[in-house]
């Protein structure tokens, strides 16, 4: 019998049955499904994207290839100011958020919400479960 791997057994009430396990890109569109959240790209650090989840116009390969270069330049000052590597980085514009959350040597996640998005439970959240999140890649 072949199992599919994103298949996992458990147990709910007493009752064995295959629950389908989450993977990386439920969790970018639940983010992505949050209120106020405009977008969610999961990139590596070359600029490429990996996954999106995305509002009609805004190209998430554009954002992207942008990304690295600031989370190099938070680094640098982190590093200046003996706070060492960024983990978590909250930028306000005009327009609205764009947080930058570093999962993996590799990976990194930016989230684009609306000025009046309520960041705080979201910023919450990824520090909970950022462990998890990375462990999905």
């Amino acid at each position: 019998m072949t199992v599919n791997p994103t298949l996992r057994l458990t147990s709910q009430h007493g009752q064995p049955s295959l629950a389908r396990m989450p993977n990386i890109r439920d969790v970018v569109q639940a983010l992505g499904g949050r209120e106020g959240v405009e977008g969610v790209i999961l990139l590596g650090h070359d600029g490429l994207t990996i996954d999106s989840f995305i509002s009609a116009g805004l190209d998430p390969d554009s954002v992207s290839a942008l990304v690295p270069s600031v989370i190099d330049s938070c680094n640098r000052v982190g590093t200046e100011s003996g706070r060492e590597k960024l983990t978590t980085g909250v930028m306000e514009y005009s327009g609205g958020f764009a947080i930058f959350a570093q999962l993996t040597p590799e990976t990194l996640l930016t989230i684009l919400a609306k000025p009046d998005a309520k960041i705080g439970s979201l910023l919450y959240d990824l520090r909970r479960h950022r462990v998890a999140i990375a462990e999905l890649l």
